[in-house]
């Protein structure tokens, strides 16, 4: 299914960039496209590439943009320009923090209140130099963030997502990956249990939180393959896009000042996509892919194999222990009665 039927590449350094503006033309969203009639999810849509993506739909006569923000201010902030522009749509910002699984069940609850949703887009995640540990989940806070509660935040809308799409049109959820996580070092791939040791603070430095968020991505990717097992494409359509670097996103806002003030503005002179490029990806992930990229990972528009790692034994055993460890994380949130209600199960 999806990526897994491709064969791994070789990965390298080069591959961190694969998918690099030097390297591919973007492709520019068809005409036909229209989002008329539907609601449209995005976490972290306040800014960078989830506002831009919120603005592009919005063109395409999207008609309910609902903006997942940490903060209302900062949301509402971004949302004002937005109403201004296109006064015939509904924008509303609601609190969304993914740093709380509260915060994650209360949205979702307000979410249930929707007439419709077709798409959920979740944009949201982060980078920091600093380790810390997020006092009410004890878990790393790229890790909860970028993996953990993005997978929370999946599972809870599926039922959503399949109920509240138009009759025969599956709704769509996209989980945002990176080309980083193929050289991402899964170092503690072998630990039992797994979740735990994303926990350990040893060896922590400005490099290894780089390495984290490509770790996270990584972890997204095999969420994603078990998730996509477990649903089915005629009910939701789940695959994950990675946008490429792109110049003017918020991501590296925390990196450490070398990092932020010389390295990436480099790289992103030489080799980003715009904003606008970005969120292209997003768009074509969720029109004009349809259920043959179920469970799929997207690459410069095209359906990409995972990391090598995924395709081994030892990955795919890996692959298994930490989606069995996800779901009764969740036990909290009904995520096994969830997950056993979509249907379908290999």
């Amino acid at each position: 299914m999806g990526s897994t039927t491709l064969q791994p590449t070789n990965e390298n350094m080069l591959k961190m960039l694969w998918t690099a503006k030097a390297k591919t033309n973007s492709r520019p969203t068809p005409p036909s496209i229209s989002f008329a009639g539907q609601t449209v999810i995005i976490t972290g849509g306040n800014t960078g590439l989830g506002l831009t993506c919120g603005e592009y739909m919005l063109k395409h006569q999207l008609t309910h943009l609902i903006i997942g923000s940490r903060s209302l201010e900062r949301g509402e902030h971004a949302a004002a320009p937005l109403r201004k522009a296109f006064p015939k749509a509904s924008i509303d910002v609601w609190a969304l923090d993914m740093i709380s699984y509260e915060s994650i069940q209360a949205f979702v609850v307000k979410c249930n209140t929707l007439p419709r949703l077709d798409t959920a887009i979740l944009n949201a995640g982060m980078t920091q130099a600093q380790w810390h540990i997020n006092p009410s989940t004890g878990h790393e806070d790229i890790f909860q963030v970028n993996y953990l509660s993005t997978a929370l935040l999946s599972i809870l809308l599926l039922p959503l997502l399949k109920s509240k799409s138009p009759p025969n049109t599956p709704g769509r959820l996209l989980l945002i990956g990176s080309g980083t996580a193929l050289s991402a070092p899964f170092t503690n791939r072998n630990a039992d249990p797994l979740i735990p040791s994303f926990d350990d603070p040893k060896g922590w430095s400005a490099i290894a939180a780089g390495q984290r968020y490509s770790l996270s991505k990584l972890a997204g990717l095999m969420f994603l393959s078990k998730l996509a097992d477990t649903v089915a494409a005629e009910d939701v359509i789940v695959n994950a896009v990675a946008p490429g670097m792109v110049h003017g996103t918020a991501l590296h806002r925390d990196s450490p000042a070398g990092v932020r003030l010389v390295i990436m503005p480099i790289l992103h002179k030489l080799l980003a996509r715009s904003l606008e490029e970005g969120a292209s990806t997003y768009v074509d992930a969720v029109t004009t892919k349809g259920k043959e990229s179920h469970g799929s990972f997207l690459v410069d528009w095209e359906i990409a194999p995972f990391p090598s790692l995924m395709y081994t034994e030892e990955g795919k055993q890996t692959t298994d222990r930490l989606w069995h460890e996800t779901v009764k994380e969740f036990e909290f949130a009904g995520a096994r009665g969830i997950l056993d209600s979509m249907g379908r199960r290999k």
